[in-house]
């Protein structure tokens, strides 16, 4: 006996960690586009491809590979089953986590209400697409199963209408595409957001885009417009309806209209019931800008608002304060909240692979090549069929000529394999004839049943001629598929759930009708800090609160209705709404205006104007003596700017900022003891806010403006002795150990 050999072991190679950081701290220089093509194209394609852009029968990947599956479970008849079961099975296709694939349900499901058609009947709590909050329950809980509507999807798929391809692992086979017999990617919406492009499609009913198709087979120079009056959204609406603009978005898939909620006015509770909302906002987001509005002042007919929403539906109620004009309410709401808000349209589509902004006509011409090519595979198929069934009809109708020598045959062939041969022979027929006949069974070898099933000849040459005839006139495709949009249309059409209003018949709210006169004192500090407080609060406050050092410097009696000008050290001017800033406290500091306003850094505010008509002058006096006025006029402007930049001169230091409502008397006193009244009609006003001003008082070397104030005339006792025609003026000195140099010590 041969010894045996020793059993060979093979070493572990241990990895050369040399090998691994040989290359380590090494920069190698790569050109961006190689980068970006190996490393990020793949995966930017991917997106666009298999995730975010629907194809042209309206699904993305995701939606395809649920719906397909809960059609091969058989759930397009019988009861629910729980969601678990469904994302389970899902899974196979789409090797994504639970979640995602039941969230992808939820929006396909008539629960969540986000469809017009959905495709998923639902049992459960799917949420609501228009609350924010309202959460789905998880998928153990709840049940689903295909709506009827879904069997549009899968009329023909096993009829090689589409093509199949393996799933991730090839483990099992699931369609390219839906045969789906009408524009889906029209009726449902569908949003997506890839690398580098976005999809958004918005909803049309169900007979209008079934009526434009068919319009659009008879005469391809249909106007989409008279039969595809407008998107119609689950949730209702109104939508503000312009043809133009629609016809825009028709033809280069790409726009916005305008879409506003419906509401209700009960009289007898004084309150306001809305229950049909944009599909583009929620009834949370509605309820949170209302309140702000409310906190803020803008809108002061509201008592109460809740969401009432239940079983029976979306319902937002507002209770309004006694004496409230609703109509006016409700046109300042839509005006200053989601309850009026814009849908972008962006008809993004995948044909053949690519995405291609459509039109609508140009999308119902791919979908109606696509359902052609459909229509024509299946007429093939069953063609094919019908020919197989005919050649077997044809060698069983050859027997009829002698059943007995057919049994004589079979009985005498002595081996099992012969017998198909033989009867070949014996008749005159092929293979698969021959082996269809040895297949009947002996009950049936009979004439009669023989005679029943030759007479289906005649009509299967019938069907084939027929179907032949379809397959080489384009004209009978395109009538079976006019037929079949009839059929859905009478089928699942609904009237439209949003109503068409005219954007031109519709009064636009103007925000300068909001008008809030309650009385309200303004404070200015010295260090830029601001109160509003309204005269209740006044009454009960105390010592006012100050930053440390700081000091008022203004306190002006004025109403919410006017609007602010802050001066600041920098010659810039910030506006502001007066009742866009808070009501405050005197036991608070204040909002500090350079951080409230966004001053530029280190910029302080140095002077505040109240206006609500911006009527008289600005003065700003410089320490070299020049007075610069402006109509304050000139810091008005037709658009809401908030930061007005040279809004006086930068040439001279700036001492005093000063506004007056008209022309009065100013008191200017120089370092060099004299002291001149001027009456600012003497000044000549310039619209050009940064101009350098005239001069005023004459200032010598080293001397400059100590002082400027307004003068109420008996003030002084000799207030002649200060005033002079011409100006520019020296001024005159105060006589020594008086009254009035006492008075007027600074």
């Amino acid at each position: 006996m041969a010894p045996r050999k020793k059993k060979e072991t093979k070493k572990a190679v241990k990895p050369n960690i040399n090998a691994y950081i040989a290359g380590a701290g090494l920069t190698v220089e790569q050109p961006i586009t190689e980068t970006l093509e190996t490393n990020y194209m793949p995966y930017a394609m991917s997106v666009i491809v298999s995730r975010a852009i629907p194809e042209i029968d309206g699904f993305k990947p995701s939606h395809r590979k649920l719906l397909y599956t809960m059609y091969d479970m058989g759930l397009l008849n019988g009861s629910t089953i729980k969601s678990a079961n469904i994302v389970g099975r899902t899974m196979q296709l789409n090797p994504h986590g639970d979640a995602a694939i039941y969230e992808t349900m939820v929006r396909l499901s008539e629960g969540y209400q986000a469809l017009l058609h959905p495709y998923v009947a639902s049992k459960g709590s799917f949420g609501k697409a228009y609350s924010r909050d309202m959460a789905y329950a998880a998928s153990r809980y709840t049940e689903a199963k295909l709506a009827p509507i879904a069997a549009e999807l899968f009329a023909d798929i096993k009829m090689d209408t589409v093509d199949f391809v393996d799933n991730y692992d090839a483990s099992m086979k699931e369609p390219t595409l839906f045969p789906v017999t009408f524009p889906s990617v029209l009726v449902n919406a569908n949003t997506g957001i890839a690398v580098g492009m976005a999809s958004s499609i918005c909803p049309f009913n169900l007979k209008e885009v079934c009526e434009t198709t068919i319009a659009y087979i008879r005469d391809n120079d249909a106007v989409i417009s008279d039969t595809l009056l407008a998107p119609d959204f689950p949730i209702g609406g109104e939508l503000l309806y312009n043809r133009a603009e629609m016809e825009k978005i028709y033809e280069s898939g790409r726009g916005s209209f305008k879409v506003r909620g419906v509401y209700s006015y009960d009289k007898s509770q004084n309150c306001i019931d809305i229950t049909e909302i944009p599909p583009t906002t929620t009834s949370e987001a509605i309820i949170e800008k209302v309140i702000e509005l409310v906190r803020l002042k803008k809108v002061t007919e509201i008592n109460d608002i809740r969401d009432e929403t239940d079983l029976n539906g979306l319902k937002i109620t507002i209770d309004l304060k006694r004496g409230a004009d609703y109509e006016k309410l409700m046109k300042k709401l839509m005006k200053m909240t989601p309850l009026e808000d814009s849908f972008s349209c962006n008809f993004n589509i995948l044909i053949a692979g690519s995405p291609q902004v459509l039109g609508v006509k140009e999308i119902i011409s791919e979908w109606v090549a696509f359902r052609e090519e459909c229509v024509r595979r299946r007429i093939y198929f069953k063609l094919s069929k019908a020919k197989d069934s005919l050649h077997l009809l044809k060698g069983l109708e050859k027997i009829l000529l002698d059943i007995d020598k057919a049994i004589k045959i079979v009985r005498e062939t002595e081996e099992e394999a012969q017998v198909v041969p033989n009867l070949m022979i014996g008749f005159g027929i092929d293979e698969i004839q021959a082996e269809y006949v040895a297949e009947i069974k002996l009950r049936h070898l009979n004439r009669e049943y023989i005679l029943k099933r030759t007479k289906d000849i005649e009509s299967l040459i019938a069907e084939i001629e027929e179907m032949e005839g379809i397959l080489k006139s384009r004209s009978k495709v395109l009538k079976i598929i006019i037929k079949e949009l009839e059929k859905v249309a009478d089928k699942y059409g609904e009237d439209r759930k949003t109503k068409i209003i005219s954007a031109a018949e519709l009064e636009e709210y103007k925000e300068e009708e909001i008008v809030d006169n309650s009385p309200v004192t303004l404070f200015f500090t010295k260090d830029g800090y601001f109160k509003k407080i309204t005269p209740q609060s006044l009454r009960m406050s105390g010592e006012q609160k100050l930053k440390e050092g700081d000091e008022i410097v203004q306190t002006i009696e004025s109403t919410n209705a006017t609007e602010l000008l802050f001066f600041s050290n920098k010659c810039q001017v910030y506006k502001t709404k007066t009742s866009d800033l808070a009501d405050g406290k005197a036991s608070l500091m204040g909002e500090y205006i350079p951080s409230k306003l966004e001053f530029d850094d280190a910029e302080q505010a140095i002077y505040m104007v109240e206006t609500a008509d911006y009527s008289g002058y600005m003065l700003f006096i410089f320490e070299n003596g020049k007075i610069a006025k402006v109509p304050l006029a000139s810091y008005q402007t037709k658009t809401n700017r908030k930061k007005l930049i040279k809004a006086y001169s930068d040439k001279y230091p700036i001492h005093t900022i000063m506004y007056v409502k008209e022309d009065q008397e100013i008191l200017v006193k120089s370092t060099n003891g004299r002291m001149l009244i001027v009456n600012t009609a003497q000044i000549a006003a310039k619209t050009t806010k940064d101009n350098g001003g005239i001069s005023v008082m004459t200032q010598k070397k080293g001397q400059r403006i100590l002082e400027a104030v307004s003068y109420t005339k008996g003030d002084l006792e000799t207030d002649h002795r200060y005033r002079t025609r011409n100006l520019p003026a020296a001024g005159s000195k105060l006589p020594t150990n008086t009254a009035e140099q006492s008075k007027l010590d600074i």
